[in-house]
């Protein structure tokens, strides 16, 4: 397929800038892709469309997911944790104001970091960068990795553990550029901005899909008998990176690390054997299982990185079931969904959503979809 066939007009005020008050009551569409059918209201018990006092409709909630899901179905969920990736240092002598994106930890001992500069232009090897006026926090440019890559020396003497944890406290939360143009994070950012089962670190942006689920809905989920199984796949700012051939093939996608255990892989296999729903929690889920599932569509052990692109026509080997977030055009989120729900009928899906005001991006509303 060909990037255009992405396109589509997302007016501003849709884009999510904020999380919802509460991280499950965001809208969630349900997409049927055997069917076709797509759900977007409640329904009474005659299965007419409820509405509220006003005669507007009365949409999904993201806790309406659990009515499309019975005992001994699996949820795969990517439990990476996000650290506060993104700095603001001053250049020295200058004192210009540098942003630095941290990506991930190049060597302990050294204190090497691989990150993205802006304004790139201005940081050349040799420079300094302070982060506090008077703080001890001081890096130094030893390399250039891309136009906008670099590579930093943290120049700080003190055990690893607590370097880090001096570092991290000078960070943000690594909010989507289409938010931090908007506004800054907060501290709360910090927090909404991290899925409640993140465990494994590594992360430099969410697992968006995962924000959903807050821990009375898992709560709710696990006494109805529905299995959780966690797999990690750091992620990195790939999947944000534009896509700039019309012709996908030639697209490449950045490597990101992954772990998929035999624990995970025993109980999704178990739930695929026996018959029941695999749900995969997000694309990012969706790129590691489809990673590291076999010839036979069971889900196999794994450690190491994927680049893996998902675009259609594709046919997924492992996952019965997807809910992801409504995502940007022309985004490797977007045509991921698309691959697993049917391009028509996902694009479609996500024509309605423009039209009835859902949110889109990291903090928007919820697009599950089924293989009925």
């Amino acid at each position: 397929m060909k990037l255009s066939q992405f396109k589509f007009k997302l007016p501003e005020g849709l884009v999510a800038l904020e999380p919802s008050f509460h991280r499950d009551e965001c809208r969630l569409m349900v997409v049927h892709r055997k069917s076709g059918k797509i759900e977007m209201t409640k329904q009474d018990e005659k299965g007419n469309d409820l509405e509220d006092e006003e005669g507007n409709p009365v949409y999904l909630d993201f806790r309406n997911i659990l009515d499309y899901f019975e005992e001994d179905d699996t949820f795969v969920f990517n439990d990476t944790q996000v650290f506060p990736a993104r700095l603001y240092g001053t250049k020295e002598k200058t004192d210009a104001k540098i942003e630095v994106f941290l990506l991930r930890e190049l060597n302990q001992d050294l204190r090497l970091w691989d990150v993205l500069v802006e304004p790139a232009r201005k940081i050349r090897i040799g420079n300094k960068l302070f982060f506090e006026d008077d703080g001890p926090m001081v890096a130094e440019v030893i390399d250039n990795t891309t136009s906008r890559g670099r590579t930093l020396r943290f120049l700080y003497d003190c055990p690893h553990d607590e370097f880090k944890r001096e570092l991290f406290a000078l960070g943000a939360a690594p909010l989507p550029r289409y938010i931090i143009d908007n506004r800054p994070a907060t501290e709360e950012d910090m927090e909404r901005f991290q899925t409640i089962y993140a465990k494994n670190e590594g992360a430099v942006t969410a697992p968006a899909t995962g924000l959903h689920f807050s821990r009375e809905l898992l709560k709710r989920m696990e006494i109805k008998g529905i299995n959780f199984a966690y797999i990690t796949l750091h992620c990195g700012l790939g999947s944000f990176d534009p896509i700039e051939v019309e012709d996908l093939t030639k697209h490449k996608m950045s490597s990101e690390q992954m772990f998929v255990s035999k624990e995970a892989c025993d109980m999704v296999n178990a739930t695929k054997t026996a018959g029941h729903r695999v749900c995969v929690v997000g694309t990012s889920t969706a790129r590691a299982t489809e990673t590291a599932v076999g010839t036979d569509g069971m889900l196999k052990e794994y450690e190491g990185w994927t680049n893996k692109f998902i675009f259609p026509p594709y046919e997924f080997g492992l996952a019965n079931a997807m809910v992801g977030n409504f995502y940007h055009p022309e985004s490797t989120m977007m045509m991921s969904e698309c691959s697993f729900g049917g391009y028509d009928l996902v694009y479609e899906a996500y024509k309605l959503a423009v039209k009835h005001g859902y949110k889109f991006g990291c903090y928007g509303d919820a697009l599950l979809i089924l293989d009925d």
